[in-house]
């Protein structure tokens, strides 16, 4: 006796259900990067003016004497960094 073979009805139904698994994944993909894109927003989106706030206390303390040259550089260069250029 010699096996059956596949009818196309059923290799219809198997390629419809792969078109469909990588759809599916193609739809979560998307949807990591758009989270993913949200998220790095929300980071960048700091608070202007608390950052300001921020730099003028660092300023005042370095004035002050409370903090070393090098530490005010480095804090300075972070504060900076997190300011948005229009």
């Amino acid at each position: 006796m010699s096996r059956r073979r596949t009818t196309f009805a059923k290799l219809q139904r198997d390629r419809d259900k792969q078109a469909r698994q990588r759809a599916k994944q193609e739809r979560r993909a998307e949807r990591a990067d758009a989270r993913e894109q949200d998220d790095d927003a929300r980071e960048t989106e700091v608070d202007q003016a608390a950052v300001l706030a921020q730099l003028a206390d660092l300023h005042a303390a370095f004035d002050d004497g409370k903090i070393g040259f090098d530490d005010f550089e480095a804090r300075r260069e972070e504060l900076t960094s997190k300011l948005r250029v229009d």
